[in-house]
């Protein structure tokens, strides 16, 4: 499979709404904005084949030494065939590139990102100002049963 993983343009967002919306509608996955997502366009990278968008990824910086792994997807019909894993592979590459320390995600996910050497942490040593922001768009707010899980850089 020769998928390739570039950065996003603002000409995906469509596209990147329509791949993640069954998630978004299931609460596995918390629902951005087409404006939220190209004001943080920078921060996603794509996985693609022959111009189909298979999955995306997003990078986002907390703080000079905590970033979060948000809006992983891939499409389900491409599932267990190593996307994943390659887009969070390579946006710890990037993370560590720009100098931050940890990597956190808030996931239902948790053997997946287990497998990628994420370990468990209580939710409540996360910095609070920074992470529950976003936390009341969630449908699940404000009972959270997602896992966090963090990584050293």
């Amino acid at each position: 499979m020769d998928v390739s993983y570039h950065n996003a343009k603002l000409t995906d967002v469509k596209t990147m709404q329509e791949l993640v919306l069954p998630e978004v509608k299931s609460g596995k996955i918390l629902f951005r904005s087409d404006d939220e997502i190209s004001t943080n366009i920078r921060s996603y990278t794509l996985a693609k084949l022959d111009g189909k968008l298979l999955g995306f990824i997003a990078l986002h910086i907390h703080a000079p030494d905590l970033a979060e792994v948000r809006s992983l997807i891939v499409n389900e019909s491409a599932r267990g065939k190593g996307i994943g894993q390659e887009l969070v592979k390579r946006t710890l590459v990037e993370g560590k590139e720009l100098g931050v320390g940890k990597v956190f995600t808030l996931t239902y996910e948790q053997r997946f990102f287990e497998k990628l050497a994420f370990n468990e942490i209580p939710k409540e040593s996360l910095p609070e100002h920074k992470i529950w922001a976003d936390c009341i768009k969630c449908k699940h707010f404000p009972i959270c049963d997602e896992i966090a899980l963090i990584i050293a850089l």
